[in-house]
């Protein structure tokens, strides 16, 4: 009855004096940030990227305002604090973690979301999809609805790839919020869930991507499995014939009406068929997700596997049928060829960027390890959720199948972060719907650890900021580029951190230094290569070379600033070869045929 009354005064009354505080703490914490952001110099010398840079008024800002959100979150008796406080700090570590980059330059970050651009505006312009272009035209979904709002909106392209991360972090915590709903009644832990998935997405896949819109729709798809498509199992009795089939009949729907079932059902299905349409990955990260689901039991249409196979399967086999005859999905793959392609390959390179792929490394083991201490903990105490630990450790079945070109662990660590996240909240808060207040000491914890984790975040996402984060200087020379190559001409760059193909993208044939030479960058073995290869088109080349593609091949070890420099100097005597664009951040050298 006392809770009761207290709610409603707290929900009724004036706001108090802690909420307003926490508010205004996190308003103090964004003016920190993008002030101290703001005053990045570019372009980023260090090795260890924007961590090194950052002034310290920055993490002043982090701190504060973690200290905020667990003052928040801790609240009072009746839970933690009002909705639009809890809101507005979610709102704000989206900006400090997800817009710093944004708030340092109004170039966006990274190679492919100009590359993402230059498809989009490709298809706009197409009469039809040709999927012999490339992988992407195979999966063309999200580039489709990307054109259609860009042309519907008159929306600048450039604006949205820079504000990307943040709009797509708002669109998965969204989806994540209701997700959260059907495992968890404590609003103090959903609350946290949402923070500690922010803190932990180290993976920047949040850029203007199909993988970001896929791992999206992943997310509504889960959402809808746990909530209207969701069944009751009875208790689980052993595993012989009988008492198998007798549990799996005994199923019965969590969702009483069946018009919320049916309508949850044909959504599901259309978003399957749009992930099946726009993403490589997505698909078979779902397929495994709502397998897992559906063999546990707690989910209602048990068929719901074999149809998204099905969709999976002829899309695969027809619209994406000319990518899979020449890269069969198979090709690759082994448990200890994956571990090389996405550790130990990684983890090379100048000191700095080692250190920054050691603390993403540390980031995703802190993370794993509170999710198993929590999992530990609730098993004690028979609260263990068998839906949270399948959705948590299936991505990992995909890791050994497929390189990815390397990324297979950072994709799987992504789709496992929201229920690593929900895990390790049984640690990090384990009052779960309790009415006692988090200790003291447990919120002192908190602090600490939501400070750790913040600062490893932003140094493995912004670690490579030497060569992702772009200067005026290098767009001048990709578009003086441009206008010096004729239709049908060869562009090559250093390396593929380099913000071209935006536009134009089929009108030239991109080509990277390092591609064309492989692992051997040495003057004596690549400068013939590559002088070769420009001289091959009748349309002529333009060999472009910028401070970031050059960066990033010193960064990750595969040559020297001198040894580059030696093969820039051999090139610019070559017959054919003369210099046509030059400023402080890269040179355009025309090739005559």
């Amino acid at each position: 009855m006392t809770r009761a009354m207290d709610v409603a005064i707290r929900t009724q009354g004036r706001w108090n004096a802690r909420d307003v505080g926490c508010a205004l703490a996190g308003a103090v914490s964004l003016a920190l940030v993008v002030w101290a952001a703001s005053t990045v110099a570019l372009p980023v010398n260090s090795d260890v990227g924007l961590v090194a840079v950052l002034p310290y008024p920055f993490w002043i800002g982090v701190l504060l305002l973690n200290v905020a959100f667990v003052v928040a979150l801790r609240g009072d008796a009746a839970g933690p604090a009002r909705l639009p406080v809890m809101m507005w700090l979610v709102v704000v570590l989206v900006l400090v973690l997800f817009g710093t980059a944004a708030f340092v330059t109004d170039v966006p970050r990274g190679e492919v979301a100009f590359r993402h651009l230059g498809i989009a505006d490709a298809l706009s312009g197409s009469q039809g999809i040709d999927p012999g272009i490339d992988a992407y035209f195979n999966w063309p979904g999200f580039f489709a609805l990307l054109a259609t709002v860009l042309r519907a909106t008159g929306l600048d392209p450039v604006a949205l790839a820079l504000w990307a991360p943040v709009l797509n972090m708002g669109l998965w915590l969204a989806a994540l919020g209701v997700l959260t709903r059907y495992l968890t009644s404590d609003p103090r832990r959903r609350w946290l869930v949402l923070w500690i998935f922010c803190l932990g997405n180290w993976q920047d896949q949040d850029y203007l991507s199909p993988q970001a819109f896929g791992f999206f729709l992943y997310l509504v798809v889960i959402a809808l499995l746990l909530g209207p498509l969701a069944a009751r199992p009875p208790k689980f009795r052993g595993f012989r014939d009988t008492d198998l089939a007798a549990w799996w009949q005994g199923r019965s729907p969590a969702e009483s009406r069946p018009g919320h079932r049916v309508s949850a059902l044909v959504v599901t299905l259309l978003l399957v068929t749009v992930i099946c349409a726009s993403h490589q990955l997505t698909p078979f990260l779902m397929l495994i997700a709502i397998t897992a689901l559906t063999l546990s039991g707690r989910v209602w249409p048990s068929w719901l596997p074999l149809i998204t196979a099905v969709v999976l399967a002829l899309w695969l086999a027809y619209p994406a049928s000319a990518y899979l005859a020449a890269n069969p999905p198979l090709a690759e793959g082994g448990l200890l060829a994956a571990i090389e392609a996405n550790v130990v390959d990684r983890v090379s390179g100048t000191p700095g960027h080692v250190l920054v792929v050691q603390a993403r490394v540390a980031l995703t083991l802190v993370l794993w390890a509170l999710a198993v201490a929590g999992a530990v903990r609730d098993r004690r105490r028979g609260r263990l959720d068998i839906r949270v630990v399948l959705l948590a450790v299936s991505p990992l079945v995909l890791f050994p199948v497929q390189l990815y070109g390397g990324e297979m662990l950072i994709r799987v660590s992504l789709f496992a972060l929201p229920f690593i996240a929900l895990q390790a909240c049984s640690i990090l808060l384990p009052t779960d719907g309790s009415t006692r207040l988090p200790s003291s000491r447990t919120a002192g914890g908190l602090v600490l650890t939501c400070m750790l984790l913040a600062v490893l975040t932003v140094t493995g996402r912004f670690g490579n900021a030497q060569y992702d984060v772009f200067t005026d200087g290098e767009i001048a020379a990709v578009a003086a580029a441009r206008d010096l190559a004729p239709p049908g001409s060869t562009i090559i760059s250093a390396a593929p951190p380099t913000p071209w193909r935006s536009e134009g993208y089929l009108d030239h044939r991109y080509r990277t230094i390092d591609y064309i030479c492989r692992s051997d960058l040495s003057t004596a073995t690549c400068g013939p290569l590559v002088y070769e290869d420009a001289r091959r088109n009748p349309a002529g080349a333009v060999v472009l070379l910028t401070r970031s593609s050059e960066a990033s091949l010193v960064l990750q070890g595969e040559s020297s600033a001198g040894g580059f420099a030696e093969l820039e100097k051999w090139l610019s005597t070559q017959a054919g070869v003369e210099l046509a664009f030059r400023n402080d951040d890269a040179r355009a050298y025309r090739v005559t045929p």
